[in-house]
C-alpha cells in the first residue's frame, strides 16, 4: 500500500479522495511498539482519522503518504 502508488485512496469510509498522508498506528493491548497498522488519508479526513485512533488510546504517528516508520511508540 504504500509504494507512492498515485492510485491508493483515502482509507475514510466512502471517500474516493487520493492518499496524501499515512496514518501510522498500533492497538497497543494486542501489538508491540515494532507492529506497524496504516490507514491512507487524504487531506479532508487526516485529522478526522487520526482522532478516532487517538480517541481510543491508539498510538498515531502521520507522515506523507509512502513514507513509512519502523514504530508507533
Amino acid at each position: 500500500m504504500l509504494d507512492g502508488d498515485t492510485g491508493t485512496r483515502c482509507s475514510a469510509a466512502g471517500c474516493t479522495a487520493p492518499a496524501v498522508h499515512a496514518v501510522h498506528w498500533r492497538n497497543p493491548r494486542i501489538h508491540d511498539v515494532d507492529r506497524v497498522k496504516t490507514w491512507a488519508a487524504c487531506d479532508a479526513h487526516r485529522e478526522s482519522l487520526a482522532a478516532w485512533l487517538r480517541s481510543r488510546a491508539f498510538p498515531v504517528t502521520i507522515t506523507a503518504f509512502g513514507e513509512t516508520v519502523e514504530r508507533v511508540a
